[in-house]
């Protein structure tokens, strides 16, 4: 019987390796794995690579596994925003190495991953310090510069509902780069509030077949400072 559904998100990132590339979906507060990115952190694994949208807000979440100084290299599209100061303090002093790509070319590049592509040419990045060293080539009178997929040993992610054949529904933006990442990785883990029975999840819903995610931690959504529960966001 098939069953992704972890105990806890200790048990699902038990066996994470020093020196893994990680995606972590999220664009910037929405869709933030959070519970396994603190999982990360209890975890230990050091020297990572991480790729994600950003570059952490404030001392949470990605922010806080940047403090523990077990990140060596960032690979994301929007680094620097009001309340980056953990990712500009390691960058600025040299203890953190950074890829900077635009937004659709991180995208596309993690999808390529997936989809088994590999190399396409953009015009993004044209005739700047980002296609220093690339290979450019001239395509019906427009100057494109070759880009490379972007792999990974592990997904973290964050679902609404799924299924214990690790079938995923996301709400809303939150998706974002979840299902992209989820087809890049070697091993993609999920958050999600609600554990649905096989056959409740209407399949044309479906963003993320379970046939590429390997584990499912069920959390519970966030309490509000009022004191009860928001909605996931």
């Amino acid at each position: 019987m098939i069953n992704k559904i972890s105990n806890s998100v200790a048990e699902a990132l038990a066996n994470v390796k020093d020196g893994a590339t990680v995606m972590m979906g999220g664009f910037g507060t929405a869709g933030i794995p959070t519970e396994l990115i603190d999982g990360l952190i209890a975890q230990g694994a050091r020297d990572l690579t991480v790729v994600n949208n950003n570059a952490g807000n404030g001392e949470t979440g990605l922010a806080a596994l940047l403090m523990t100084g077990r990140v060596r290299k960032i690979i994301c599209s929007f680094p620097r925003q009001a309340d980056s100061q953990v990712f500009d303090a390691l960058y600025r002093s040299g203890r953190l190495e950074l890829e900077l790509v635009p937004q659709g070319n991180l995208a596309e590049r993690i999808r390529a991953a997936g989809a088994g592509i590999g190399a396409f040419f953009t015009p993004t990045g044209f005739g700047t310090l980002m296609a220093e060293g690339k290979e450019t080539r001239e395509i019906n009178g427009r100057q494109y510069v070759l880009e490379h997929p972007i792999y990974g040993d592990l997904a973290l992610i964050k679902a609404e509902r799924g299924d214990r054949w690790g079938n995923l529904v996301y709400r809303k933006a939150a998706r974002n780069f979840g299902p992209v990442m989820a087809t890049a990785c070697k091993k993609t883990v999920a958050t999600v509030h609600e554990i649905a029975e096989l056959g409740e999840l209407d399949p044309e819903h479906i963003v993320t077949p379970g046939i590429f995610v390997h584990q499912v931690v069920q959390v519970l959504r966030q309490a509000t400072q009022a004191g009860g529960f928001k909605k996931a966001a």
